[in-house]
């Protein structure tokens, strides 16, 4: 018994002078980095003629910088108007992989922000300073020197959206924000649109239908301007929209009818009416495809009649295949088959097929869909 009681007072012991020889560490990191002693790229004074949708993106680089207690640096890149300052940049941005790269990609649209914040108008050119800070996050070091770029802007916007609605009393969505009709963006920065136009109710674009987006609005001249609204004040009709951000410009094009164009005749066939939601049918129409030497001829594409404004007389654009010759289609034939496409007005070329088999002598519902969501194609289903 007494040896238990040893072997306890000895252990109380021992922890006692444990926690009275225990050593005060300081964890704290040294939150000090050093300046960027170099800039690589782009060379000094380089011109850059922006263009934003389709641009080459300009790399910067730069000499590493160090830590103090031989962690990681962080980057950023800064911009500013002027070459001695930096204390207020027009615009910052990290550096690649989120900050940790000496190195970062400035894309095309970037740059044309940039040059916007920097009071460079559209179509004008001006000089833009840049410098890189290095950090730990609490701390931030401006390099040692500073280089100039020389930026010509285009004549779109600093910022395009990266969306497009058309909203408004005249649009088919109607006045509320939410049922605003989105658009089609076949190429980076430019929106089209299949809808129609009340008489007498306003429109405009916004980049968003919900919050407080942006709004756009198309001046007499076909410019785009921002924070704006549009009248319409001629017929009711259906309409083509085509924006263009990159260069600020935008079309309103009346789709005066959409018809039926058959191959064997050289003209058009079947008219289609619009039934809303950018879609034109022909309800219960009778093919009776026509007897020539080699068989039955069942060639067509689709004629648009449009008017593109200012007086002029109305013109023909023509919709067809992307092959220029096709076989009939069955019911196996994929969805692509009748994807609609700008073609030719070539007689014979470009055009689809009817199936002879299940469409002939019968009545058939003709369908050409223009719908933002989805490709623009065509459909021919018998009754």
């Amino acid at each position: 018994m007494k040896r238990n009681i040893f072997s306890y007072t000895a252990l109380s012991i021992s922890l006692l002078a444990a926690v009275g020889c225990h050593k005060a560490y300081n964890y704290s990191l040294d939150q000090q980095v050093s300046a960027v002693s170099a800039l690589y790229a782009p060379s000094d004074s380089l011109a850059v003629t922006i263009v934003p949708a389709t641009g080459a993106p300009v790399v910067f680089q730069w000499a590493a910088a160090q830590a103090a207690d031989g962690s990681l640096v962080q980057y950023e890149v800064a911009f500013d108007t002027a070459g001695d300052n930096f204390k207020h940049p027009v615009f910052t941005v990290a550096s690649d992989n989120t900050g940790e790269n000496n190195q970062a990609t400035i894309t095309a649209s970037q740059l044309n922000q940039i040059a916007a914040l920097a009071g460079i108008p559209s179509l004008g050119t001006g000089k833009v300073y840049w410098t890189v800070y290095s950090t730990k996050g609490l701390n931030l070091v401006p390099a040692t020197s500073s280089r100039l770029l020389i930026l010509t802007r285009p004549a779109g916007f600093a910022v395009i959206p990266a969306s497009l609605y058309l909203t408004g009393s005249a649009t088919e969505g109607g006045a509320t924000l939410t049922t605003a009709i989105p658009f089609k963006q076949p190429t980076p920065g430019v929106f089209e649109l299949y809808t129609s136009l009340k008489q007498g109710g306003s429109y405009q674009f916004v980049d968003n239908n919900t919050g407080t987006p942006n709004s756009y609005y198309m001046t007499a001249s076909g410019a785009l301007g921002q924070s704006g609204t549009n009248n319409y004040t001629d017929t009711t009709a259906q309409v083509r929209f085509n924006l263009d951000f990159n260069n600020a410009v935008g079309t309103l094009t009346v789709i005066r009818s959409i018809d039926v164009w058959y191959s064997q005749f050289d003209t058009i066939e079947f008219h289609l009416t619009y039934a809303g939601n950018s879609v034109w049918q022909d309800l219960g129409q009778l093919i009776q495809a026509p007897v020539v030497s080699y068989g039955l001829e069942d060639r067509y594409k689709f004629q648009f009649t449009v008017n593109y404004g200012g007086g002029t007389p109305d013109g023909y654009e023509f919709y067809g295949s992307s092959n220029s010759n096709n076989n009939e289609p069955t019911p196996t034939t994929q969805a692509s088959y009748f994807y609609l496409y700008p073609v030719t007005s070539d007689q014979w070329d470009y055009t689809f097929k009817f199936d002879l088999t299940t469409e002939n002598q019968v009545q058939n519902n003709i369908t050409v869909t223009l719908q933002p969501t989805g490709p623009y194609t065509h459909s021919v289903v018998p009754q």
